[in-house]
């Protein structure tokens, strides 16, 4: 019997809009799976629902998946998929695997020489620097920052600093209540000229997403309360005709 392979489901960034979010073809591919790997089970069915899974959702296997799972049940997983049955990682949003638990697995995965199919869909980081006018040749993802003070701060001036001299794009995530607090360190860290995208509630109907430069975000109330977010920055960007940048 062949090996199975490992799919690497999209899931929606929030809301229930599957279908704007996610291609036909993956909802397809979702609906033929019977083997689930993911963060929090209660969850995953609500999304499979929307997906129109056609279940029975108690006749599923969903396991957790998550960066604590212990090895051996890791070795299960792939010794199921080395059986010839097909798993999908899911995230809680967005896709799997990127600041989110699955990494170990898929590695495992490479090495017990299963293949490893990633599926399209909505991933935030992407979409916030697509649009937000910053440098994409060049960006890296850093995922949390420290919670606490001063180790937050120290952070985004080393970051700032490095987008600075390699004219990088640096991007941060942040869980939505610690969204203020995040926003108020950059604002009190960057240089005033620094640029600042915040992009909020992507995918969704409330989706805003703008760049400006420090010493304008300090002038403006911005609402982040219980709001997924990405935050972009970049050093010091010149722009022709553009005063602030």
């Amino acid at each position: 019997m062949p090996a199975g392979t490992l799919w690497l489901l999209p899931n929606c960034l929030g809301g229930d809009n599957v279908s704007d979010v996610i291609p036909e073809t993956v909802l397809a591919r979702i609906r033929q799976l019977r083997f689930f790997l993911v963060e929090e089970p209660k969850s995953a069915r609500a999304f499979l629902k929307l997906t129109a899974h056609p279940g029975p959702m108690q006749q599923l296997r969903i396991e957790r998946l998550t960066n604590a799972t212990p090895p051996e049940e890791l070795a299960l997983m792939i010794s199921r998929m080395q059986g010839g049955e097909d798993a999908g990682i899911l995230s809680e949003a967005g896709c799997p695997a990127l600041a989110d638990p699955g990494a170990t697995l898929i590695r495992l995965a490479h090495d017990a020489n299963l293949r490893v199919a990633p599926l399209t869909g909505p991933s935030s980081v992407t979409l916030a620097l697509m649009a937000s006018g910053l440098e994409t040749q060049r960006f890296s993802f850093h995922g949390y920052l420290p919670i606490k003070e001063p180790e937050r701060s120290r952070a985004i001036r080393k970051f700032e600093e490095r987008s600075r001299i390699e004219r990088e794009t640096q991007i941060f995530i942040e869980t939505p209540y610690r969204n203020r607090a995040l926003l108020a360190a950059m604002l009190q860290a960057c240089g005033a000229s620094t640029l600042i995208c915040l992009a909020r509630d992507l995918t969704l109907t409330t989706e805003a997403i703008s760049t400006l430069p420090v010493e304008s975000w300090r002038k403006i109330p911005v609402d982040l309360e219980g709001k997924p977010c990405v935050f972009l920055m970049l050093a010091e960007r010149k722009i022709a005709g553009n005063q602030n940048a």
